[in-house]
């Protein structure tokens, strides 16, 4: 199966299969009596960063389980009982009546008791709470470049990036375009430290003392030059600012009220229903 299935699903990762065919197969790598496993079905569990050839070998061994799968649950359901039927049929249908009654809670959660908590709330909540809302990572403000290493006008990128005047950051940006593997501007939001440094070949030990020392980083491998402009930070252990923490305490208030709103939600259901002569009890009630 090996020779075959590799030329085939390389044929497909590498843009579709080139013969002939209804419309309704194109991207079917495999079809098991009436069900088909498509190559976006495969691709979308692919694990990222893989070689071709890693990515070719669990490929065949994903699509070679769903295949025994297909097979055993065509066997098993051949061969069940009426019995075992019914109670999986009961099963199932309880499953999707919570799945359905759970995502629709959620999506009224969101719809109406996220969109009526009020920045004043959140704000009395965070002054009430800060106990909180410590941070456990540090955060940042500033300016990263991930540039190749024999890119035009490094020189001048490495004055520019120390810079947050409008006409630097101009600069960067136009430059950015054509020339820097990764251009990241966030002077105007937190983002967490972690999130930053991992993109550049400095291991740091003790980020509170790194941020303490380090306005400007400027750093470089065989391929590419790092710039970090680090315009403002809180270390970690301190507490989070409020705009950092506004869709954290959102969570938090709506967790805190769903329970009463569902509650409220539910009653208002049932009394409607029974005005509304939609719900009929029998005389065999006890």
């Amino acid at each position: 199966m090996r020779t075959g299935f590799y030329i085939f699903f390389s044929l497909l990762l590498l843009g579709g299969c080139t013969q002939k065919g209804t419309t309704e197969l194109k991207g079917v790598l495999v079809k098991v009596n009436e069900r088909a496993l498509t190559k976006d079905e495969v691709l979308a569990v692919l694990p990222k960063n893989m070689s071709s050839a890693d990515s070719l070998l669990w490929a065949e061994s994903y699509i070679k389980q769903w295949i025994k799968d297909g097979l055993v649950y065509d066997v098993a359901l051949q061969n069940l009982d009426d019995d075992n039927r019914a109670e999986i049929d009961r099963l199932v249908d309880s499953y999707r009546r919570s799945l359905v009654r759970y995502r629709y809670q959620e999506q009224l959660i969101q719809e109406r008791l996220s969109a009526n908590i009020t920045e004043e709330e959140k704000q009395k909540f965070y002054e009430e709470n800060q106990d909180q809302f410590i941070l456990d990572h540090s955060l940042v403000k500033g300016l990263f470049l991930k540039i190749p290493i024999d890119a035009p006008n490094l020189s001048e990128v490495k004055k520019w990036y120390r810079s947050t005047s409008e006409s630097a950051i101009e600069k960067i940006e136009k430059y950015s375009v054509q020339n820097a593997m990764v251009y990241d501007y966030f002077y105007d939001k937190w983002v967490s430290f972690d999130e930053v440094s991992v993109n550049i070949p400095i291991k740091v030990t003790n980020e509170t003392e790194f941020l303490r020392t380090h306005s400007f980083v400027e750093t470089a491998d065989s391929s590419y030059c790092y710039l970090l402009n680090i315009e403002e930070y809180i270390a970690k252990g301190k507490i989070a600012p409020f705009e950092y923490a506004s869709k954290q305490i959102s969570d938090m208030l709506v967790n805190q009220r769903k329970v009463q709103f569902l509650k409220n939600f539910e009653e208002e259901l049932y009394n409607d229903a029974i005005r509304a002569g939609n719900v009929v009890f029998t005389k065999e009630m006890p």
